[in-house]
């Protein structure tokens, strides 16, 4: 199945069965357990979305580089350009390689900021003001 360019998401097939036995397997993968890859957002000169489609037809965007980020304020939402990724939660080597996930601290014209969604599946950058 990876001939479709994506990971298959359900139970190993490998899982002892709990008294050391290896379960036996009951049927095969199924092409409704696909899923997606990592998709990594970078820090690049604008935004750049890549458009998939998914389960029933849905149109997913995928953000694969960003510049601007949705910052919000005391007086409320504004765009802010992106200078650099300071640190991230999720892989300490997200920061160096400039990958941005939700948790990441970015700092921005504005100050530094924590993003709080999740870029790779929807398509831009929400963050707050740190501290």
């Amino acid at each position: 199945m990876s001939q479709f360019g994506s990971q298959l998401h359900g139970k190993s097939d490998r899982k002892l069965a709990g008294n050391g036995k290896v379960k036996k397997k009951v049927r095969d993968k199924r092409r409704s357990e696909m899923g997606g890859y990592f998709s990594s957002t970078r820090l690049g000169d604008e935004n750049s979305i890549n458009k998939g489609r998914g389960r029933g037809g849905l149109e997913k965007n995928r953000l694969k580089y960003a510049a601007y980020a949705n910052l919000l304020t005391k007086e409320g939402y504004r765009k802010a350009k992106i200078k650099t990724i300071l640190e991230s939660g999720d892989n300490r080597n997200f920061a160096r390689l400039k990958i941005m996930t939700k948790g990441a601290v970015i700092d921005t014209e504005l100050g530094k900021a924590v993003i709080t969604n999740r870029p790779g599946r929807e398509g831009s950058i929400n963050a707050r003001l740190a501290g």
